[in-house]
């Protein structure tokens, strides 16, 4: 009997590339977002250390100068917009993150039919050879018991 192939082997070894290139992007994007949330951190936190020496210099029995005050005040404005601009960042790269995650879960879930359909052909040749290899030992005990007779 010939040797098992299974016609759509092709197909499975793209499906398995396109697999390995989705969560390979998938994990290149988690990575971009952890960074974005990192930035974002540090950008809270430089918010927070401004705020703290402001209210330190503010503070009772200290008398700021309008200059300070004006330049304190730009730098809270500029921060929160650094932050804000954090936030719709992370925002975007958390949708794409959705995008590529429902991606590969597509292709996990294409790969897995073609793969249990490649099991079962498998399973279906190795019958048809056991009922060969069967069919091929009756007829050799066939031949036995009548050259025995």
């Amino acid at each position: 009997m010939k040797k098992f192939k299974f016609q759509l082997e092709t197909l499975l070894k793209v499906t398995r590339r396109k697999k390995d290139d989705a969560e390979m992007a998938f994990a290149e994007v988690s990575r971009r977002l952890e960074g974005h949330r990192a930035r974002l951190h540090e950008l809270l936190q430089e918010l927070k250390a401004g705020q703290e020496e402001y209210s330190a210099m503010t503070g009772e029995g200290h008398t700021v100068k309008v200059g300070v005050i004006v330049t304190y005040n730009n730098f809270f404005n500029w921060k929160r917009e650094q932050i804000e601009s954090q936030q719709q960042l992370i925002l975007q790269t958390m949708q794409e993150r959705q995008q590529k995650l429902k991606k590969l879960m597509e292709l996990i879930t294409y790969l897995k039919s073609i793969e249990q359909l490649k099991e079962k052909r498998l399973r279906e040749y190795n019958e048809e050879l056991l009922k060969e290899e069967q069919k091929f030992l009756d007829e050799i005990g066939l031949q036995l018991h009548i050259r025995q007779k």
